[in-house]
């Protein structure tokens, strides 16, 4: 397995592994088993020591047991770039140059020298196809892969392998091409990512903007400010995952959507002092209200105290509102005087109301009485009877209300006694006046007249209430005709 490209979390730096494949021990030429250490000093080949320090002290590589995956063809025609002198040291022909790469403690095992350096530079060429076929991803970043085109110079540069390395560099001058193709794509992409992640930042803020500018007295600003906590957190939530804006226009766009929070803060603020302003001047308001209620509560002027109670109410409901539980107390307080009162009151209309229905009956024994006084035929009754309805008038007064749906049907009956009377007392008056005698046969004749009119409708009407009406009235006419005659 050749080495891979890959990404670490912490700051998103691509970087190259080494090789992952080899297994963690070691056996040398002789058969004896090597260190986990020994076997990565020896696999790390990309920072080999010069071919002096080699000669001053020789480094004993230790070989590996074949476990390599490429065709044997491919290793001999790596192996045909190289060669092993007497001494054990390894050559290369890079170009029209030949260099040392290593040495090799065996000269007698010549061949296994050259494998090994052989498959060093078959996964060196791996490395290179598998970053070429990287290119082709659609999630490597640019920093990726000018990070890994950094690896593979360094390591092509002068490797300590054995294979054809100008074709390693040629193929590497290739993907460099690529790379650069790559980028200029990554970089359109990220352009137009930028200005997508930029115009939905900027959504975010233009809500929140239009929420501010729309902030009025009616506001429910609880609502209001849910809202605003769920853009703020779409901001943080676009932050992890989208593309990282540049910081200009990341500085502009959170400037403008911080202003709007501010703004929202500073007028929710200057509501809710507004707000206890006003709920202190209503609490006030309203204690005022109670004091006066209690002063009034017992008061028995029942009409004045009333119409108080009705402007106290209205003051009231003008107020305004003193807190949800400030306004329950205050209103406990109220209604216990206004109950105080209206319970007084309406106990007095009970106890009033039974004590007209007891007027009335004692009313409608006098009237009883009073109509027993007729009729009246002479001058003589007349005064008898109004010296009677009079002391009966005496008593009534004296007697006080009665319910107001009876009272004109029971005084109405009282009038008519006295209409009766009045009649004879006129009559006998007018008989002893010189100037009514002239006139009296004419006023004859038009009571005779009405008389008879009366009797007509009499006869034609069907209500009972008027035709008791009619009757009276025909009965007062013809008292005045017997006064006459």
């Amino acid at each position: 397995m050749a080495d891979e490209t890959v990404t670490t979390p912490e700051n998103n730096t691509p970087v190259l592994n080494e090789e992952v494949h080899q297994p963690d021990n070691r056996t040398t030429a002789a058969g004896q088993e090597t260190s986990p250490e020994s076997t990565a000093e020896a696999n790390n080949y990309s920072a080999h020591p010069s071919p002096a320090a080699l000669a001053k002290k020789a480094t004993h590589i230790p070989v590996t047991a074949v476990t390599s995956s490429y065709s044997q063809d491919l290793i001999q025609a790596a192996v045909a770039f190289g060669r092993v002198d007497e001494q054990g040291t390894v050559y290369v022909t890079d170009g029209d140059n030949e260099r040392e790469v290593g040495q090799f403690p065996d000269a007698a095992n010549a061949d296994e020298a050259l494998n090994l350096y052989a498959r060093r530079y078959l996964d060196l060429k791996e490395k290179l196809d598998l970053f070429a076929a990287r290119l082709q991803s659609a999630n490597i970043k640019s920093k990726e892969i000018d990070e890994s085109l950094k690896t593979l110079e360094i390591e092509t540069q002068e490797p300590a392998v054995v294979g054809d390395i100008p074709a390693l560099r040629s193929q590497l001058g290739h993907i460099k091409e690529q790379a650069e193709t790559k980028k200029e794509q990554l970089e359109q992409e990220r352009k137009v990512q930028l200005a997508q992640a930029v115009q939905e930042r900027t959504s975010i803020v233009e809500e929140a903007e239009t929420i501010v500018a729309s902030l009025s007295e009616q506001t429910n600003w609880r609502q209001t400010a849910d809202k605003l906590k769920a853009l703020f957190e779409q901001w943080q939530e676009h932050q992890r995952t989208s593309i990282r804006i540049d910081k200009k226009n990341a500085d502009a766009l959170w400037k403008r959507f911080s202003t709007a929070r501010s703004a929202f803060n500073q007028s929710r603020r200057k509501w809710a002092q507004e707000r206890d302003a006003s709920r202190e001047q209503a609490k006030k308001t309203k204690e005022e209200i109670i004091s006066r209620a209690n002063e009034i509560k017992d008061s028995v002027d029942w009409a004045a105290t009333s119409h108080e109670f009705n402007q106290l109410m209205d003051r009231w409901k003008a107020a305004g509102r003193a807190g949800r539980n400030e306004d329950d107390t205050l209103w406990a307080q109220f209604r216990q005087a206004a109950d105080t009162f209206f319970n007084a009151r309406q106990a007095d209309r009970d106890k009033t109301s039974t004590d007209e229905q007891e007027n009335l009956k004692l009313k409608e024994a006098l009237v009883v009485k009073a109509e027993a006084l007729l009729p009246v035929d002479n001058e003589q009754a007349a005064k008898q009877a109004r010296q009677a309805l009079a002391k009966i008038q005496e008593e009534w007064d004296q007697i006080g209300y009665v319910p107001r749906n009876d009272m004109r049907r029971i005084e109405s009956r009282l009038d008519a006694v006295d209409r009766q009377i009045k009649a004879v007392e006129d009559a006998a008056w007018k008989k002893s006046d010189p100037e009514a005698e002239a006139r009296k046969s004419n006023f004859e004749r038009q009571l005779e007249s009405q008389l008879a009119e009366l009797d007509q409708q009499i006869a034609k009407e069907s209500d009972t209430a008027k035709k008791q009406q009619l009757e009276a009235e025909k009965a007062a006419k013809e008292q005045w005709l017997k006064a006459i005659q």
